[in-house]
């Protein structure tokens, strides 16, 4: 299966397909499918994004966001729960990086889901000491 499959950056792609892969991330909430009006963006702000494909359907991504300059966040890695198992991932991070390092990007970081850290650790990730994740919320 792994030799059908063609992963590649993208400037845009299908958005149900998108919608799909973020519904079964979990990242997107019942009241928030009825607007998908974000995902016409995600793509093209995105510093770089990867896309997988299969038989002309979109079953993977991962994106980075960057000012191209000097950092850069990678964010959004999932595969369809189908085909995962099969090393999509790691490629998808793989080319995300390759990406991001021939634009002269020197420091990419990630947050990592709660679990995945093994995964990422095989990868060249380690955690950030020192550190530690922040987010706003509005009060």
């Amino acid at each position: 299966m792994l030799a059908d499959i063609d992963i590649k950056i993208i400037t845009k792609g299908p958005e149900k397909d998108l919608a799909q892969l973020y519904r079964e991330a979990g990242w997107l909430t019942p009241s928030e499918s009825d607007d998908l009006a974000f995902l016409k963006t995600v793509i093209q702000n995105s510093a770089v994004f990867v896309g997988v494909f299969y038989n002309e359907k979109m079953i993977g991504m991962g994106r980075a966001l960057s000012d191209l300059s000097s950092d850069a966040y990678i964010q959004d890695v999932t595969v369809l729960k189908a085909y995962r198992g099969n090393g999509i991932g790691k490629k998808i991070i793989q080319l995300l990086i390759r990406a991001l390092k021939e634009k002269h990007v020197d420091w990419i970081g990630l947050i990592a889901e709660p679990g995945t850290q093994p995964f990422y650790d095989k990868i060249g990730f380690v955690p950030l000491k020192g550190y530690i994740p922040l987010k706003y919320e509005d009060h």
